[in-house]
């Protein structure tokens, strides 16, 4: 039978330890504030493909001869061809295409007249690397298109890009970066803290005590969870706030939806981190498997290059990273405004993985108990 009681003493062993221990202090401390003010200042990003949507209403010659530039651009790809503006919205807030062409009525016949033409596009600005990328495309496209009117006709080129980017108006790619720090770094303390906290037992000699007190394994699991679980969260929401606080990063959404993505992401992380800490031997094999295991995480997060600019197949694994999930909530939280209703399905798959890696670690801990 689980008891609170002897649950509270193992959580208050893990916390002493930690803060005895000068590397786990340095861990807590030390990487967070310097990988905040490296990603902060210093991240950049390359872009190869847009995912874009087209709403012509107009529907000419002239129209088709336009959109033909985007289409044989190998910088752009067309997934959705619009009916009516209020398709709109609803493709950018889903995600389903970066940016959307309206081609507006009365296009050619305004060309005809020389009369001018305004050709919007809207941009998805909570990437603002991938959208402000995308308009020096557009913007280049458009362009040949108008030196090629004007050399067939003699015309001074009249069609000209009214440029809108939603949830980042100004494209400050610091907003992108500095909105999701907080879930990536606490990723890095929560990793090290957790698959060292088996692997230290192991190494001090410690580990066969802990097996004969009176804790059952999940009581161990439990009491070595909280620790990396608390100072995770407090770094996350540390680094949240000093998004907003210092680099001026607007947050438009819930606190509780911010709460709730961290706290599933987090016991997520312990899982992977438990995991790894219940393979090693050492505090050394622990250090060293959690390094392994972050470098994947983050790159295939989404948070420094696209996930659409991955290959298929890589596309897919990224579908069992917890960070991917926390990555697009936070910044649908801090950007758009998002709520709970809003995130649910961030949650479901980062609930789903943090069950499965929960799981495997105290099977594997048993296991390797025995």
């Amino acid at each position: 039978m689980v008891s609170p009681r002897r649950i509270l003493a193992l959580i208050i062993k893990e916390f002493i330890a930690i803060a005895k221990d000068p590397k786990s202090r340095f861990v807590v401390i030390g990487p967070p504030i310097i990988q905040f003010f490296v990603f902060g200042y210093a991240a950049t990003f390359d872009v190869t493909a847009v995912r874009y949507a087209v709403l012509d209403e107009d529907r000419s010659a002239a129209s088709r001869a336009l959109l033909a530039g985007f289409e044989g651009s190998d910088n752009f790809r067309l997934v959705s061809t619009l009916r009516q503006v209020g398709d709109i919205a609803p493709t950018i807030d889903n995600q389903e295409a970066r940016m959307v062409i309206h081609v507006p009525q009365h296009f050619e016949a305004d060309i005809a007249a020389h009369r001018p033409v305004d050709l919007q596009i809207i941009v998805d600005g909570r990437n603002s690397n991938v959208a402000s990328v995308a308009l020096g495309y557009a913007t280049s496209i458009v362009s040949e298109f108008n030196d090629a009117r004007a050399s067939a006709t003699g015309a001074t080129p009249l069609v000209r890009v009214i440029d809108r980017a939603w949830y980042n108006p100004n494209l400050i790619s610091r907003w992108f970066i500095a909105s999701a720090l907080g879930g990536v770094i606490c990723t890095v303390v929560v990793m090290i803290l957790s698959s060292l906290s088996v692997a230290r037992e192991r190494e001090f000699g410690t580990f066969d005590q802990l097996l004969v007190a009176p804790f059952s394994p999940t009581e161990i699991l439990i009491g070595k969870s909280v620790p990396p679980f608390v100072f995770g969260l407090m770094n996350g929401l540390l680094l949240c706030a000093a998004a907003v606080w210092w680099f001026g990063v607007p947050f438009h959404g819930q606190v509780v939806a911010l709460l709730a993505i961290l706290s599933v992401y987090i016991f997520a992380v312990v899982g992977i981190g438990l995991f790894v800490s219940s393979l090693s031997m050492t505090m050394q094999q622990g250090l060293l498997g959690s390094f392994i295991a972050i470098m994947p995480i983050v790159i295939l997060s989404g948070f420094t290059t696209p996930i659409d600019n991955m290959p298929r197949w890589l596309q897919r694994l990224t579908y069992a990273n917890p960070l991917r999930y926390v990555v697009s909530a936070m910044r649908s939280v801090f950007l758009e405004g998002a709520g709970l209703r809003d995130i649910h399905s961030q949650i479901w798959p980062l609930s789903l993985i943090a069950a499965v890696t929960l799981v495997a670690a105290g099977w594997l801990f048993r296991h390797r108990a025995a």
